[in-house]
C-alpha cells in the first residue's frame, strides 16, 4: 500500500508535512529530546531547504524524491508542539495521513528506528499535544530509540531525555539513518520504509 496520495487527489498543497520535535534554546540543542529537530536540519541540509519563522516554529519548504515537503521545527516547547503543528496542518490543508512526526522514544532501544502509522502516545507529551490539537492519533511517526537510563542511573526519564547523548553514541550516524528513513517514506511509501528500517 502506498503511503501518499498524489496531490491531484487531495486539496493539500503538500505531499508530506514532516514535523521534527524538540525544544528551543541552546541548552537543549544536543539532547535526546531534540533528535527530531536534528533530523529536520539534516533533511534541509541535504535538499537545500532554508528555515523561516512561521507557525510558532521554523519551516522550510522543499522537494524530496520529487514530492513537495515542508519541514517544521515547533518552537513552542515540547508540551505545546500541537499548537505549531496544528497551525501548519491547517495552512497546508494536511490530513493526518500526510503528517510525519519525528521524535525520540524511550521505549525503543537506543539507535533503533520504527516508522508507523498511529499507535499510542507512550507518555510522550509532544505526541499528546499533537493528538489533542488534531483530534486524532492516526498521524505517521518515525520513532527514534533513545532507550532509558541504565540501572544505577538515578536520573528520572524526564531528566534523561533532556540530557545529551553519551559520548559513545554516534549521533550523526543516527540522524543520518533517520533522515534516510524519511526519504524512503517519500520515495517508496510507508510499507517499504518499515521493511527497510524497522
Amino acid at each position: 500500500m502506498r503511503l501518499l496520495r498524489r496531490r491531484s487527489e487531495s486539496s493539500s498543497t503538500l505531499d508530506l508535512l514532516v514535523a521534527g520535535l524538540g525544544n528551543p534554546g541552546r541548552s537543549y540543542e544536543s539532547t535526546r529530546h531534540n533528535i527530531g529537530w536534528l533530523v529536520a536540519d539534516e533533511l534541509a541540509r541535504r535538499h537545500g531547504g532554508s528555515f523561516r519563522s512561521k507557525f510558532a516554529g521554523r519551516v522550510a519548504e522543499l522537494r524530496i524524491a520529487g514530492r513537495r515537503v515542508a519541514l517544521l521545527k515547533p518552537e513552542t516547547f515540547m508540551n505545546e508542539s500541537g499548537r505549531s503543528i496544528g497551525a501548519a496542518a491547517r495552512f497546508f490543508k494536511t490530513e493526518t495521513n500526510a503528517l510525519l512526526v519525528v521524535h525520540d522514544d524511550v521505549d525503543l532501544r537506543e539507535g533503533r528506528l520504527q516508522a508507523r502509522r498511529g499507535g499510542g502516545l507512550g507518555g510522550h507529551n509532544g505526541l499528546r499535544s499533537i493528538a489533542q490539537v488534531l483530534g486524532s492519533q492516526d498521524f505517521l511517526r518515525l520513532r527514534i530509540g533513545v532507550g532509558r537510563p541504565d540501572h544505577g542511573d538515578r536520573r528520572s526519564v524526564a531528566d534523561y531525555v533532556l540530557s545529551p547523548f553519551e559520548p559513545d553514541v554516534d549521533v550523526d550516524v543516527l540522524v543520518g539513518r533517520a533522515a534516510d528513513a524519511v526519504e524512503s517514506v517519500l520515495a517508496d511509501g510507508l510499507d517499504a520504509a518499515q521493511a527497510r528500517y524497522n
